[in-house]
């Protein structure tokens, strides 16, 4: 197994049979991330890359910037409060450092679905400041200028109903599509994604000095022809699944 850069744990499969070297990469990004161990560039024959976001237009921002996003809107607006929605494996725990790494001591709030988690990558040595349970029966807190990490799920349930005109937030790279941010009703959209974008892939499929790429998990067409067009054999490995959003692909 080598480290994908992923979430914390996640790993590619290296294989080798005769010679014939192959790497299956899963889902990874090449952005550095303190909760996780870096991806590791290793050279194969074939490489099967994922390609959730395989489309020239998905270029990732720098991920600090999107956290000092969040610290200078609660400065705007110190009465209200942020409610942010993050998977709770991985994008969740890399927000909190992002904005620890940022100057952000105050306690953060987090929803009961991110806690045994969060936990988790405490105990693996990954400090992550003060974190408290957002609601807990009998307890009146007030959250204004405050930041609450949830489930993406729970911005449209009548959990996210008890704050009062909360700014709604979401953390993810599909938070690029315009349209999906509008549908969600999401004001601060944050462009941090746990994927390769576009110049990910395309570099990473050089470094590995394959020539044979199978594309799989995601838009496979766009990275297909670009292998082609620099004479790399290329093809679409359809795998059934999800992407980055949680919605069938």
């Amino acid at each position: 197994f080598i480290p994908a850069g992923h979430i914390l744990g996640s790993a590619q499969i290296f294989l080798e049979y005769e010679g014939e070297k192959v790497i299956v990469s899963g889902d990874y990004k090449r952005k550095y991330d303190k909760t996780c161990i870096p991806f590791e560039v290793n050279n194969c024959n074939t490489f099967i890359t994922e390609a959730t976001f395989g489309l020239p237009v998905f270029i990732h921002p720098d991920d600090k910037l999107e956290a000092k996003k969040i610290i200078e809107s609660i400065k705007t607006n110190a009465q209200q409060t942020h409610l942010i929605g993050v998977y709770a494996l991985g994008k969740a725990q890399r927000l909190i450092k992002l904005l620890r790494n940022k100057g952000y001591d105050e306690t953060i709030f987090i929803h009961g679905a991110l806690e045994k988690i969060c936990d988790y990558y405490i105990q693996s040595g990954i400090n992550l400041g003060n974190l408290s349970k957002a609601l807990i029966k009998g307890e009146k807190k007030n959250f204004n200028g405050k930041i609450i990490l949830a489930p993406p799920s729970a911005l449209k349930s009548t959990w996210s109903r008890r704050f009062i005109d909360p700014i709604l937030s979401h953390a993810s790279g599909w938070m690029s599509v315009k349209q999906r941010a509008k549908q969600s009703l999401v004001e601060l959209p944050l462009l941090i994604s746990d994927h390769a974008d576009w110049n990910e892939l395309t570099s990473n499929i050089n470094n590995s000095l394959a020539k044979n790429i199978l594309v799989t998990h995601g838009r496979e067409e766009a990275l297909v022809h670009w292998c082609k067009k620099r004479g790399l054999k290329a093809s679409a490995l359809s795998i059934q699944g999800r992407d980055d959003s949680g919605e069938e692909i």
